[in-house]
């Protein structure tokens, strides 16, 4: 996983509410298993109408997304964050998420910004014009008009975000400590390696 500390540039004003993971990712692009061209299918119904901010040629290779109220909501795919992270999003910032779609992103390296409302106006407003920084170790949101918004981040997923550790990452990180405690059980509890007798 890719560390996430700052993240700067234009930002896509999408500002829509209860847009679920159907629409982030259709169901017809879930028989892959890969993440790879997930991105082609990200939001394919909303590209579908004209004049959408994804049409945008500013907004080419945004890394945020600044969406409405209750994020993500709807079933839970993983294929969401992945589609999202194949188009160029690292960022997503709204008034609220599901907690399905906030764990998988988290877990994908994916930022969610919880702001309040009339923060996220102000955002979509500068959005459409400048650039917008997201800088997580100081946990602030600015605009080059001198906005400043501070968020809440979990400090567990700050730090795993911030040093690019997923799963995988936090297992081999303690693996002294695992090395150390399989040393100590195989001294305790001997038996426990011994190979089991097969009866016939």
């Amino acid at each position: 996983m890719r560390a996430v500390s700052t993240i700067h540039g234009r930002a896509i004003p999408l500002g829509l509410k209860n847009v679920d993971t159907d629409v982030i990712i259709p169901a017809h692009w879930l028989k892959t298993v890969s993440r790879e061209g997930l991105g082609k299918g990200a939001f394919e119904t909303i590209r579908q109408a004209p004049g959408n901010p994804f049409d945008v040629e500013d907004f080419a290779g945004a890394p945020i997304l600044i969406a409405g109220d209750n994020f993500g909501c709807g079933s839970s795919r993983e294929h969401a964050a992945w589609a999202m992270l194949d188009m160029g999003l690292t960022a997503v910032i709204a008034p609220s998420f599901s907690d399905i779609f906030s764990g998988n992103a988290f877990k994908n390296g994916i930022l969610a910004v919880e702001l309040p409302q009339d923060q996220v106006d102000r955002l979509l407003e500068v959005a459409r014009t400048h650039p917008i920084t997201i800088d997580l170790d100081n946990q602030v949101v600015t605009t080059p008009f001198q906005d400043r918004f501070a968020f809440d981040v979990d400090p567990f997923r700050k730090r795993c975000l911030l040093e690019g550790l997923d799963e995988i990452g936090l297992t081999l990180a303690s693996g002294d400590a695992i090395t150390h405690h399989e040393a100590g059980r195989a001294q305790d509890l001997p038996w426990l390696d011994r190979p089991l007798a097969v009866s016939r």
